[in-house]
């Protein structure tokens, strides 16, 4: 019998979390997206939840919800948050001030949930991108975590970000057997 797990995806605004899920997932993505403010410099932003499908090759399924960037959705996270297996933060390479936003998500999930996560580093195409090394010193204290460069329309890109959250639940759960 095949078993279901949920993945989140959750980073500032613009950082590319529905379009990390919809590159991936196997269905239409169930989205929340409306029309953007004035101030935002994006046509349209997600105000509830973005929701993907992956079938993994043994039959089990990743669940990927896709949570809103902006501070005034921010009571979703919490919600969204209950019961997931990992998350991934997307973070823009482009923009050293997501850092602060995203330090604020990784503040806000790590006091939720022990549950492994990684950063996706998003534009990771662009010349302009910031250094991995910037990125983890922009996020300190979170300096053990993996940052992983992607660009989130291309596949391959979510699928190694994807396995690399997966191994940390795997080293996760055996590092919980061996203190059980």
């Amino acid at each position: 019998m095949s078993r279901v797990f949920k993945i989140l995806v959750t980073g500032p605004f613009n950082s590319g979390k529905t379009t990390f899920i919809s590159s991936i997932s196997e269905i239409d993505v169930v989205s929340t997206e409306r029309d953007a403010s004035e101030t935002e410099k994006k046509g349209s932003t997600t105000v509830a939840m973005d929701f993907g499908r992956i079938t993994l090759s043994d039959g089990d399924v990743l669940h990927l919800y896709g949570t809103p960037g902006q501070d005034r959705f921010d009571f979703m996270w919490e919600i969204l948050s209950e019961g997931m297996l990992g998350y991934v933060v997307l973070l823009d390479g482009t923009k050293q001030a997501a850092f602060a936003q995203g330090k604020k998500i990784l503040e806000s999930f790590t006091g939720w949930s022990d549950a492994p996560y990684v950063v996706g580093l998003t534009r990771a195409d662009r010349k302009k991108r910031l250094s991995e090394e910037e990125v983890r010193e922009g996020i300190i204290p979170f300096d053990d975590v993996d940052i992983v460069p992607c660009d989130a329309r291309h596949v391959q890109d979510v699928k190694t970000v994807l396995i690399t959250l997966l191994e940390r639940v795997l080293e996760n759960a055996e590092a919980v057997e061996q203190a059980g």
